[in-house]
Parts: C-alpha cells; sequence; structure tokens
C-alpha cells in the first residue's frame, strides 16, 4: 500500500455551558487543527441492486462510495478520535465509529490505526 495521502484532523475546544455541562466548541476560532500524513485512503463502497428471480445478483447494479477507508502507514499511529472532524479534498469529513488501533503481532507495540470517514451532514 502507498501512505502518500494526507488530511486536516480538526478537533473541538471544550467549553462549559449555561447548565454547566462541558460541550465542544466548533466555533472557527476554538477549534485546533493539525496537518496528518503518511495516510491511505480508499473509497469503502456497497454495491446497491436487486437479485434477480433466481437470487443472482443484477449485473447492471452500480457500486456506490459509502464513506473512505482510512489506514496509516506502519509505525505511525496519529492522534484522531471519533469526536474528530476531518478535512479532505476541499469537504469536511467525520469519523464513523472507533479509530481502531491495531497492535504489532510480534511485539505488541501499535502498528497502525484505522477508521472509516463519511461526509458530514450538519
Amino acid at each position: 500500500m502507498f501512505f502518500f495521502d494526507s488530511l486536516v484532523r480538526v478537533r473541538a475546544a471544550e467549553r462549559t455551558d449555561r447548565g454547566g455541562n462541558t460541550v465542544l466548541d466548533w466555533s472557527a476560532d476554538a477549534v485546533h487543527r493539525l496537518p496528518i500524513g503518511q495516510l491511505n485512503i480508499q473509497p469503502a463502497t456497497q454495491t446497491e441492486g436487486h437479485a434477480t428471480s433466481s437470487g443472482a445478483a443484477d449485473a447492471t447494479r452500480n457500486a456506490v462510495t459509502t464513506g473512505w477507508r482510512v489506514q496509516s502507514e506502519e509505525g505511525t499511529t496519529p492522534d484522531i478520535r471519533a469526536v474528530d472532524r476531518l478535512e479532505w479534498r476541499g469537504l469536511t469529513y467525520e469519523v464513523d465509529g472507533e479509530v481502531a488501533e491495531w497492535p504489532d503481532p510480534l511485539n505488541g507495540e501499535p502498528h497502525h490505526v484505522e477508521f472509516t470517514m463519511v461526509r458530514a451532514t450538519g
């Protein structure tokens, strides 16, 4: 795999609201941006279509990109959390699920991270 992709991690600051609760502050002057490189970003696809009466898949179905699969290069574990937003190719994405940190099978040390990102909708 090639790890030539990069993105910008956007992390919200925290603030206290009127009720005394700690909430995320996504205002432009409060967020922290960090460029992160050494990534491989590939489309996560899902095939859409209908099965034929025999149960076989319909050959006219289309593959639709449902998000992007991100993997860091071996030996790197970038600081990305499930609550972060990500800027890539001029668009804003969110982490879909958790960020999985994979251990090295030989020594148990962190090996790389993997996660899926999807377009931010709000």
